[in-house]
């Protein structure tokens, strides 16, 4: 036991470090030479003198590191049992840092032992200075894999959460949504930038999240970046990040958005907001994939997918005095231009069955469906803020209905939106035929009579009497009903 004598004084005398050891041989007098030299410099020290222990310690506490005996039981000296336990630990914490315990002569077993993921090893008779030396660095490798496991599961957690859409989907069975589904499943793959085109409420940010989730960087952040809501003082340090004192106010060093999406894709919206010099800014990082942090000196490396989206006409996009078309160039490597929900009134029906079974759970409301009327009126109005108004509308009529199906009324519409489809007054109509009285000015009986006769004019098409009468669908369908058609 002389050989494992503690001596007072070491490394710096009785200072402890957090750190809790376990030492596992069935040497009664290393355990307890361990034990004695350990403890003065770590917060806790366990021995175990049964291998067969082990599954139940690590069950029950977390050790920073562990010395492990290469052999157990007289006579041993293959290292066998050392490699089995090495092997049944890593199995049950594949972070555990092991340090195994060897006989002078068995180092060559040893270095073996760290082939198959021990960290260190220790040769008996060991020296008390290089045992607390060892054991200090393994309990830092330890805590240093605990933290990067914890990070990389925040940032697994941070990657599923920036990539939910909080239940909104990409719904529709048009022509235009198949080419725009087609465009998604062919670029993203890709590093490609991509640039998405439409206008406000279509969906935007639902083709960059599905483009990212689709693509190899699924696994990572999403970052999303409102361009129109960034003040110009503010753009560099949201996007570039500055360091400590870069500028008053700058208490901290901070993370720009592009560092901070490294591995992942940026998302930047509203990119036809931004002023001509920060594009030029723009274009430079994403030339040089390179970024500066206000207040630094060295640029940071980055690896990000940019996709961009905009509600600017690509005419407007198009002209130097609004874009750099050098920046456009490399922004719209592909480009996907996303139509208005007036456009494929097809989609609207799929569209909102989604989101009344959305709602109707969310608000605890019995199973709703559309009134044959409701979806003519909601088929038929021109949708000023696209997917993401009906999305309002539904939310709100789940809410007003007072009976199983939703009816026009429900969804309070805007007789007059302010967009292509709008309503205007109805078209003088003939009323010939003896459809009235000539001298009958009740405006009731020739509400119902000009739309009697629009009806059959058209056989009851409901779109061409609508467009004769100039109403929109909905409206017609709303007097239709008045009337008792």
């Amino acid at each position: 036991m002389n050989s494992y004598k503690v001596v007072n004084g070491l490394c710096g005398g009785n200072v402890k470090q957090d750190g809790v050891i376990l030492i596992v041989d069935d040497d009664e007098d290393i355990l307890v030479a361990g034990k004695l030299l350990l403890k003065r410099h770590f917060s806790s020290v366990q021995i175990c003198n049964q291998p067969e222990n082990i599954p139940r310690l690590l069950s029950e506490q977390k050790f920073d590191a562990i010395l492990l005996d290469m052999n157990f039981g007289p006579g041993e000296s293959s290292g066998a049992q050392g490699y089995l336990w090495l092997e049944k630990i890593l199995e049950i914490d594949p972070q555990a840092v092991v340090i195994m315990i060897t006989a002078h002569g068995g180092v060559d077993v040893a270095v073996d032992a760290m082939k198959l993921g021990a960290t260190d090893f220790i040769a008996k008779p060991w020296q008390n200075e290089k045992v607390v030396a060892t054991l200090s660095s393994a309990v830092q490798l330890g805590r240093t894999r605990t933290e990067a496991k914890v990070l990389r599961n925040t940032n697994k957690m941070l990657a599923e959460v920036s990539g939910a859409n909080s239940g909104q989907t990409l719904l529709g069975n048009s022509t235009a949504m198949k080419t725009v589904f087609s465009l998604i499943e062919r670029t993203a793959p890709t590093d490609a930038n991509v640039l998405i085109l439409g206008e406000n409420g279509t969906g935007k940010e639902l083709i960059a999240r599905e483009i990212h989730a689709q693509s190899l960087r699924s696994n990572k952040v999403f970052m999303s970046v409102d361009l129109g809501s960034l003040s110009e003082s503010l753009f560099e340090s949201e996007l570039f990040g500055h360091k400590k004192g870069a500028f008053t106010g700058a208490k901290e060093d901070r993370v720009g958005r592009l560092q901070a999406a490294n591995g992942g894709s940026l998302f930047l919206d509203e990119i036809g907001n931004l002023p001509l010099h920060l594009q030029a800014k723009l274009l430079t990082v994403l030339e040089q994939r390179m970024v500066t942090p206000i207040g630094a000196n060295l640029a940071v490396p980055i690896d990000v997918r940019v996709i961009t989206a905009t509600n600017v006409s690509k005419q407007d996009l198009s002209l130097e005095s609004k874009f750099r078309q050098d920046l456009l160039f490399r922004l719209n490597t592909v480009e996907i231009d996303l139509p208005p929900l007036r456009k494929r009134c097809n989609d609207i029906e799929v569209i909102a069955n989604h989101y009344i079974k959305l709602y109707a759970k969310k608000y605890q409301k019995s199973d709703k469906s559309l009134s044959a009327s409701a979806l003519a009126a909601i088929e038929s109005y021109p949708w000023p803020g696209n997917v993401r108004a009906l999305r309002h509308a539904i939310e709100r009529a789940i809410i007003l209905s007072q009976g199983h199906e939703l009816e026009p009324i429900d969804f309070q519409l805007d007789p007059t939106p302010n967009q292509a489809g709008d309503v205007v007054a109805p078209a003088p109509i003939s009323l010939s035929n003896n459809a009235v009285d000539n001298d009958d000015l009740n405006l009731d009986r020739l509400e119902k009579s000009a739309i009697k006769q629009a009806l059959q004019k058209h056989h009851y098409n409901i779109s061409h009497a609508a467009k004769d009468l100039g109403l929109t669908r909905a409206a017609l369908y709303r007097r239709m009903e008045k009337h008792g058609f």
